[in-house]
């Protein structure tokens, strides 16, 4: 059983990691360089002097690994050491470089994040019901992979195995490519009067929701993954030039909508399952408070499921309009039933 746990890095990811380990009575220490981050994320976590920890946590950015490997190694000799960084290729050559065997590095990934970092912004279930990929070399040995599969099943993710260069590809299309195409949908905005924002609904919002990303994180993580980077940048500017030159065409317009349509309805529901199609019931609320948590105090009581939710408010607007998104049987149920005590309920939309 993992009892001790060293990690390097008191960012968002590692003190997430040790806040998810000692909800489960996982000893946790925490260091970094910055010595405020380090306070903030051991007193958060309950962190404390280790001896022996099975597992030294590298959660730094990839390019620093070198500087950090050498001095971890010498203090943990008997330690399983891994990595969390979003690309994979890399640190396998930093450590191929360095004193620590590659039977015990074991190159992993967790596919959960927040737009802001910092021990700050961690949450000890940032991880549950979440991929979490390892690349292990051949060298690896079965013990050191077996222990870092404990780890993570311990912050509540599935560890699902990739080989390395194959994880740099997927990556670099299902969260490199979206950080960019958000972040120049944001400078798109620069031009942009203040009062027109004002008028942003949702779509704009959750579009441009990881444009709020860490420069300095980013721009690390792109230029290391650059060569699977560019090939996907080429085919969406390729799109975006015929998408330009068949503005006068409707027909061509659809196609290009369709075609995202299609593509989207590929990417899975929650906890990796089936895209499932929800309903949507609109509810007309006031501008005042408690009036959602009204609502889903009502649904708590007939043991009705928000899959999701969505708020239109402009401002100065006395009301706003709430949107649940429920299976069609809880729509139904919670129309109902809100209809019956007085909310301003809406017909449901499929």
């Amino acid at each position: 059983m993992l009892s001790q746990v060293r990690i390097v890095g008191a960012g968002l990811i590692g003190t997430s990691i040790a806040l998810a380990l000692t909800a489960r009575g996982v000893s946790v220490e925490l260091i970094d360089s910055n010595e405020r981050a380090a306070a903030l994320a051991n007193d958060l976590a309950q962190g404390k002097k280790l001896d022996a920890p099975e597992i030294v946590v590298l959660a730094v950015p990839t390019e620093v690994i070198p500087l950090v490997i050498e001095p971890e190694f010498l203090l943990n000799p008997n330690s399983t050491f891994m990595d969390v960084g979003s690309i994979k290729t890399e640190p396998i050559v930093h450590i191929k470089n360095s004193s620590l065997p590659l039977s015990r590095f074991v190159p992993t990934h967790p596919m959960a994040g927040r737009e802001v970092g910092g021990a700050h912004s961690a949450r000890a279930d940032l991880f549950t019901t979440r991929s979490w990929i390892i690349t292990p070399t051949s060298e690896c040995s079965a013990e050191s992979e077996e222990i870092v599969r404990e780890l993570i099943a311990l912050v509540g993710a599935s560890a699902v195995v990739l080989p390395a260069e194959e994880h740099d590809r997927a990556v670099a299309a299902i969260s490199h490519l979206p950080q960019i195409t958000s972040t120049l949908l944001a400078h798109s905005l620069e031009s942009v009067p203040a009062e027109w924002l004002d008028l942003a609904g949702a779509g704009l919002r959750d579009t441009t929701r990881i444009a709020a990303s860490d420069p300095k994180l980013w721009s690390e993580i792109i230029y290391s993954n650059r060569d699977q980077i560019v090939e996907l940048v080429q085919g969406m500017h390729h799109e975006l030039g015929e998408l330009l030159e068949n503005l006068e065409s409707k027909t061509s317009i659809a196609s290009f909508i369709e075609k995202g349509r299609f593509e989207r309805s590929r990417i899975p529901g929650k906890h990796g399952g089936k895209a499932r199609e929800y309903t949507y019931l609109p509810i007309v609320i006031d501008d005042k408070p408690g009036q959602l948590a009204a609502i889903f105090n009502e649904c708590a009581a007939i043991a009705v499921n928000v899959e999701d939710l969505n708020i239109e408010h402009s401002p100065g607007q006395q009301s706003a309009l709430i949107t649940l998104a429920l299976s069609s049987h809880d729509a139904d149920s919670l129309s109902n039933h809100l209809s019956a005590i007085g909310w301003n309920v809406h017909p449901i939309l499929k």
